[in-house]
């Protein structure tokens, strides 16, 4: 009979083999945290872009993404790896063109709104709405425009412009613009800021300025 050598058996290094169970931990450890950062958000206000990459969510996806590698579920590693190219994009202010916003949806979306007259698009950013009253002329009404608009696709291409068609001089008939997830004054990646106003604000000012 020959000589059988007994079979070694393989050594496990036990920092990988915990791997996952560290993963998943991390996971439950920074989730909450990561959950309450994005839902920060009313659901009565716009979403916001522009803000700064949470870290805590990229490392809850990281995590998760790292999870489910090891457990061979590549759907949701990909999953993890998208909300991580979402948050990015949102943070960059590159707005998602798979989810276009239609303008017929987004006019009869509108049409419902207290104070709301009519609506119509200037370009595919533009969207002009005609409100009835100065009270109606607002950053407000234009949260209420965009809240109605995002069931419909991503707001962040939106930019609206609330023209109050009561309006009885040339201050009160200027045209409140405002991207949808920005600040006043700030555009998304890409996209033109666009005159609305048919009489510009230093026109306004000389006709001011010849009346005194």
């Amino acid at each position: 009979m020959g000589f059988i050598r007994p079979l070694k058996k393989r050594r496990v290094w036990y920092p990988d083999a915990l791997a996952p169970v560290f993963a998943a931990l991390l996971c439950i450890a920074i989730y909450p945290i990561a959950k309450y950062e994005s839902d920060r958000d009313a659901p009565d206000r716009p979403q916001q872009a522009g803000k700064p990459v949470n870290a805590y969510a990229v490392a809850a996806h990281i995590a998760g993404a790292r999870v489910a590698v090891l457990a061979g579920d590549s759907r949701t590693a990909e999953a993890h790896v998208q909300a991580i190219a979402h948050d990015v994009a949102r943070s960059a202010r590159i707005p998602d063109v798979s989810r276009p916003i239609a303008h017929e949806a987004a006019r009869a979306a509108v049409r419902a709104l207290p104070g709301v007259r009519s609506s119509v698009w200037l370009d595919a950013a533009n969207f002009v709405v005609m409100v009835d009253g100065a009270q109606n002329r607002s950053m407000d009404m234009i949260d209420r425009v965009c809240v109605a608009l995002q069931p419909l696709g991503d707001t962040l291409a939106v930019v609206v412009n609330l023209e109050d068609v009561s309006a009885k001089n040339g201050d009160a008939a200027e045209v409140l613009s405002r991207n949808c997830q920005l600040r006043e004054g700030e555009r998304a990646f890409m996209q033109a800021k666009r005159r609305v106003d048919v009489v510009t604000p230093e026109l306004r000012s000389t006709f001011k300025a010849q009346q005194r």
